[in-house]
């Protein structure tokens, strides 16, 4: 085997890893295979990237097709015709007054991106004191420094408290097992849980709260469903006090919880939706800002020579990218997808919490396909069992993700009904083994 050293895994315990790696060889469809040959049933979708299973024909040849056409682009003051055309296509299917797009390489840059565009709209508009933002605990929002400041999620701030953006806070999360436990689709309780944002807008005066970003259903933070009626009081405390409110949908896009987007399940206006993941199904890096025209043309002022937001990336709009990008659009709407995962649901969900009364089970919840199950952790170990729910899936061949002691699914949308059961099965025997 190739020696594993010199690569720093992500996320990863990395020196437990190389002592029992678990290599991926290939992948088709729903399945990986490993390098002893193993087929392993991807309950995951990658990391919520690949719905449309892996390997898939169209979106294969259309990235086969554009490296040997036009390998890359300029990206600044040039361009190339096939990234106007995925702008069009992204915007043809977004909510209503969502005009504008803005290419990135990655959910981490989307949201950086969007912290960026809200600062120089509201400076444009002769409101450059609104520089504060709001996040929200047990969010996620990416890896880079401005994402990792409104992320609420403590791991992944604890070491680089120092160097955290002084102008971000953070409202509480929705979760509370005491009166949401094993709620299926949106909790009935906890809309008033939206209260706190305008709290945290009054004290530090809305005059200097430029954003609040947040995602319909927190994804990494373990599928934490909005209650019924939260997100709109988000959206109406936002209009009332002239704060821009930014839909983290990396997740939540491209028919995870049936729609294009997670703004058109829970009907919210948003300001601005930052993606990726979904819009190349994973297979080449992508992400994206979609913004309301009004901030665009808030930012188009001056001499028509001049660059209006001094800001982009080399790779923005890459060639490949944008292939992978128009021919996973092209899937979604030819097969109705979208309408496909929505009908998927009800199954996923009965299946999901059929877990309930395992051992170490305490909640389990749902929506479109993504779900999550909280296991109780184990005495002065917290993770071990999420980790080992995790390693004992994985030697039956079957993929999931463990996320501390929260066994999280996102399946690729045409998964069986005898693959969910597969899937449900294995876990339901690592609980029952390691009780």
């Amino acid at each position: 085997m190739t020696d594993l050293d010199a690569y720093w895994m992500p996320f990863t315990a990395n020196r437990a890893f190389k002592k029992n790696p678990r290599i991926l060889s290939s992948a088709k469809g729903r399945y990986y295979r490993d390098t002893q040959g193993r087929e392993l049933l991807d309950g995951f979708s990658g990391l919520w990237t690949t719905g449309l299973g892996h390997c898939h024909p169209d979106i294969v040849a259309a990235v086969q097709k554009q490296v040997a056409t036009l390998d890359y682009a300029l990206a600044f003051q040039a361009g190339h015709e096939r990234v106007f055309e995925l702008a069009n296509e992204l915007v043809k299917i977004a909510p209503p007054g969502m005009s504008r797009v803005f290419f990135t390489n990655s959910g981490s840059e989307s949201v950086d991106t969007a912290l960026k565009i809200a600062l120089a709209y509201h400076r444009a508009r002769g409101e450059g004191t609104r520089t504060r933002f709001i996040g929200r605990e047990r969010g996620y929002h990416g890896v880079n420094f401005g994402g990792t400041s409104l992320g609420g999620m403590p791991a992944n701030r604890k070491a680089f408290s120092s160097a955290m953006s002084p102008g971000t806070v953070h409202i509480r999360h929705t979760h509370s097992p005491a009166d949401m436990a094993f709620s299926r689709g949106q909790p009935g309780w906890g809309a008033h849980l939206a209260d706190d944002l305008e709290r945290q807008i009054l004290l530090h005066d809305p005059a200097n709260v430029a954003a609040l970003i947040v995602e319909p259903v927190s994804g990494s933070g373990g599928v934490l469903v909005p209650p019924v009626g939260y997100l709109e009081r988000l959206r109406e405390i936002c209009t009332r006090y002239g704060v821009l409110l930014i839909l983290d949908e990396v997740i939540t896009a491209f028919g995870r919880i049936g729609h294009a987007f997670g703004a058109q399940r829970f009907n919210i206006a948003p300001d601005m939706i930052t993606v990726a993941k979904g819009l190349t199904n994973g297979v080449v890096p992508m992400g994206a800002v979609l913004a309301r025209d009004e901030i665009y043309q808030s930012l188009m002022q001056g001499p028509e020579e001049t660059i209006e937001l001094f800001h982009g990336y080399t790779y923005s709009g890459h060639p490949l990218a944008v292939a992978a990008g128009l021919a996973t659009l092209s899937v979604y709407q030819r097969d109705n997808i979208f309408a496909a995962t929505r009908a998927r649901e009800a199954f996923f969900e009965r299946s999901l919490h059929s877990l309930r009364g395992e051992p170490n089970v305490t909640d389990i919840r749902n929506i479109g396909l993504m779900g999550a199950v909280d296991i109780a952790p184990r005495p002065g170990a917290p993770g071990a069992r999420g980790m080992d729910v995790f390693l004992r899936c994985w030697q039956e061949g079957v993929v999931i993700r463990a996320t501390g002691d929260t066994v999280v699914f996102s399946p690729i949308f045409d998964t069986t009904d005898a693959e969910f059961e597969r899937i449900f099965s294995t876990v339901r025997k690592a609980l029952q083994s390691l009780a």
